[in-house]
């Protein structure tokens, strides 16, 4: 299956940034997300990757391989070669000729040992799949169906999309998670992985999870916590303000990948999509993840909220010292909601965005506006 390059500025200008900043700049993300290829196109002088059993057997020396060098060097699935931090930190300090580009597929461990030996010295880029803005808004749908990975969304047909995806699944399982340390029977994580796209966009129950799996609560949460830690879910956290409502305390869950999300629920056409009981939830996911991703906001600084009267706003963030929200509707033409009162009211909204799969923009009240997915930007614009 051959792939186009595919211009991602975006990405590249943020990691631009940070190679400016620290001497050090990690590139973290799922597996064939397109991390070595952004790498590349950067003038890297050495180049290693820790999949390459020779660059491999180079590293049982890491201070040989490196003392000598000069200028930028990539280090490719670090996560590989764990107890390299500290080596790294020390060349850091006393070579300043060196700048290091290092790449991962392991999110939780590498930010814990980054944090404890790189601190101050390095900066972080969370890279997904493409961007709507990376392939045009006009291959929303097709992106919504196959996914942001690079060689999903590039296959030539559906079928050829859907076959990568399920193949891709498989390694992960298989390959990928015992890379990790991590020891778990593949049958057993896919079925929980399964059983959990059918919660896609729900509130998260960890004691449902865990009958309904035949589990404990605690390896419900390891799971969860393997899947959040190698970039596969998505949990979005609740907002608690100090508000004299009961608020919902638990976090939605989300699969981060819609390509992934289709095959793990036997979705393999766009007809099949639009028929599906989670059509919606499908929806919801794969425009959430698109404006995440616009405002350039960690996960830790965008939440949900919902009351347990029934009120809910999809996306909530601070952004200048204001509140900021948007709703997701898989509609041509959403009208104001009680729902969004509420949320305008006790959240304080300098403005409210309302996300459609819809052609139109317009008001629907002075702080609130219907936006379709293709022109997004608006928001970026409307926070400053």
């Amino acid at each position: 299956m051959g792939v186009r390059t595919v211009k991602r500025p975006v990405d590249l200008r943020k990691i631009e940034q940070l190679l400016h900043l620290f001497p050090a700049t990690a590139i973290l993300g799922a597996r064939q997300c397109g991390k070595t290829t952004l790498a590349r196109q950067f003038s890297a002088v050495h180049y290693f990757d820790l999949e390459n059993p020779t660059d491999l057997v180079r590293f049982d020396n890491p201070k040989l391989t490196l003392e000598d060098l000069s200028g930028l060097i990539v280090i490719d699935e670090i996560q590989r070669a764990p107890d390299l931090f500290p080596l790294l930190r020390y060349l850091i300090d006393y070579h300043p000729e060196q700048k290091y580009l290092i790449l991962g597929s392991a999110y939780g461990d590498l930010i814990r040992q980054t944090s404890e030996s790189l601190a101050g010295r390095i900066g972080f880029h969370h890279l997904g799949g493409f961007r709507l803005d990376d392939i045009g808004h006009e291959n929303d749908k097709r992106m919504w169906l196959r996914g942001g990975f690079p060689r999903s969304y590039l296959a030539s047909s559906d079928e050829e999309s859907r076959l990568w995806r399920t193949n891709y699944i498989t390694t992960f399982l298989e390959r990928d998670i015992p890379q990790l340390g991590i020891h778990i029977p593949a049958s057993t994580l896919r079925r929980f992985w399964t059983m959990l796209s059918h919660y896609h966009g729900q509130t998260l129950n960890y004691s449902e999870l865990a009958r309904s799996f035949g589990i404990s609560d605690m390896t419900v949460r390891r799971y969860i916590d393997i899947l959040q830690g190698t970039f596969m879910i998505r949990l979005l956290q609740p907002w608690h303000s100090n508000i004299k409502k009961r608020l919902v305390k638990s976090p939605k869950l989300y699969l981060r990948d819609c390509g992934i999300l289709h095959t793990l629920m036997s979705i393999e056409t766009m007809d099949q999509l639009l028929s599906h009981p989670k059509l919606g939830a499908s929806w919801e996911g794969f425009a959430l993840e698109a404006v995440v991703r616009l405002l350039g906001k960690e996960n830790q600084e965008v939440y949900f909220w919902a009351t347990h009267a029934g009120a809910e706003l999809d996306l909530f963030f601070q952004h200048g010292g204001r509140a900021w929200g948007v709703e997701f509707k898989f509609a041509d033409a959403p009208t104001l909601t009680r729902s969004m009162r509420a949320a305008l009211a006790d959240l304080d909204l300098k403005h409210l965005w309302v996300v459609t799969q819809g052609k139109e923009s317009y008001l629907l009240d002075k702080r609130v506006t219907v936006v379709p997915l293709g022109d997004i930007q608006t928001i970026a614009k409307g926070i400053g």
